[in-house]
């Protein structure tokens, strides 16, 4: 039997490996199933002679992060074959997101129409481990021997920032892979080489309560909120179009840093009584070429602008709530251009490199300088909705893809 046929009979073999994952509901939050697809996953790296190691992240280091859901277990399963370098890494992250309404199907009871698997998960992200593994079980069956090994990782919790999932994995563990490629649904015609990062941040307006019928005996937070709110639109917003990243991005509009203020609004007690308090958030992604600490700093100044225009008794406060780095892999470097080179023979053309406008697990990699792309079967488009589904044909293609980049990188 050829390599290709291989590699065809376990797509075959991927795709009912997909509806069986797709079949354990992982929602989360809070955590739900997460035992039951480490059985599941342990069992099936082991049936095709990897060596596996499942490992649960402490509840304190869970409580640290995600407080809310420290009493469900999370699990990282850790499978290796082969010996030594260069380690091509996969990862994957198992949880999803609830399966919510407007379902014309059942979300876990995943089934084939038209082409697409429908079934929550089924993008994102089962979908690129269920290819990955097949590639892997394809490459192993086919050669007598390589050099290096192959791992794969199954981690929780990227739904809710990955803390607990890929970087306890990179952390704690402090797996080192010389490649890692994440099986994210970027598509089989792009190739994410980094994403942007965020800095959330709050702003609090400090006045002073009173009664709605002596409206001047206090100083209205609301108010003055607005005030700064409104400079910040009129001043810092129209200062972030004047930026611009030199990478490629998905859509040619998320090449500029952006700002969205009032993603949440807070304060007021009644509506007869002067707010003595109000708070406004702010969203600024962050580009590859942007450091979070600057970013920081530039909020900082132009609130602070604004915030020396309101009256000596109105108190400004910032606080920054989340710190989402931004990734980046060199567009030149090996992984990148082995990737680009045998999704031609595949595809039949280029893969586009871009940069991901949201957030992923990238960034634990590459913070510690491994060399990272995210690329994989699926359609980021069907992701979090109803009837959430992935082109089979779109499986196919990153199976091979994936099989030939580990040719490339193991022989």
């Amino acid at each position: 039997m050829s390599r290709l046929d291989i590699v065809r009979e376990n797509i075959e073999w991927g795709i009912k490996v997909l509806k069986d994952m797709v079949s354990i509901p992982t929602v989360n939050p809070p955590g739900e199933k997460y035992g039951d697809f480490a059985k599941y996953s342990k069992e099936l790296l082991k049936s095709i002679g990897f060596s596996v190691r499942v490992y649960e992240v402490p509840a304190d280091y869970v409580r640290r992060y995600y407080p809310d859901y420290a009493g469900y277990p999370r699990y990282i399963v850790v499978g290796r074959y082969g010996e030594g370098s260069p380690v091509v890494h996969f990862n994957g992250h198992y949880d999803v997101v609830p399966a919510g309404s407007g379902w014309t199907k059942k979300p876990f009871d995943p089934v084939i129409e038209g082409g697409r698997l429908y079934g929550r998960g089924s993008s994102d992200m089962k979908g690129g481990i269920a290819a990955f593994i097949a590639a892997a079980k394809s490459f192993v069956e086919s050669r007598r021997g390589f050099r290096g090994s192959i791992e794969i990782a199954l981690v929780p919790d990227e739904e809710i920032g990955g803390e607990t999932g890929a970087g306890y994995l990179v952390r704690e563990l402090g797996l080192r892979p010389d490649y890692a490629i994440i099986g994210e649904p970027s598509g089989s015609g792009t190739i994410w080489i980094g994403h942007k990062g965020a800095l959330w941040v709050v702003v609090e307006v400090h006045g002073k309560q009173a009664h709605g019928s002596t409206p001047w005996l206090g100083s209205n937070a609301f108010e003055y909120m607005v005030r700064v709110a409104s400079r910040l639109m009129g001043e810092y917003l129209p200062y972030l179009e004047t930026k611009r990243s030199s990478y490629e991005y998905d859509d040619p509009r998320g090449a500029r840093p952006t700002a969205m203020l009032g993603g949440e609004v807070k304060g007021g007690a009644k509506i007869n009584v002067v707010p003595g308090y109000y708070s406004f958030s702010i969203d600024r992604r962050v580009t590859p070429e942007e450091r979070l600490e600057d970013v920081e700093k530039e909020i900082r100044e132009f609130v602070g602008k604004a915030a020396s225009e309101l009256p000596s008794n109105v108190r400004v406060e910032i606080k920054v709530v989340n710190r989402l780095p931004p990734a980046l892999t060199d567009p030149n470097s090996d992984l990148v251009m082995v990737a680009k080179e045998v999704a031609r023979v595949v595809l039949g053309a280029e893969p586009r490199t871009t940069v991901c406008l949201g957030g992923l697990d990238m960034r634990y990699y590459t913070e510690v300088g491994v060399s990272t792309i995210t690329y994989g079967p699926g359609l980021l488009g069907t992701a979090h909705i109803a009837d959430e589904y992935l082109p089979v044909d779109d499986f196919e293609r990153m199976v091979y893809i994936y099989y030939l980049m580990l040719e490339k990188l193991l022989t």
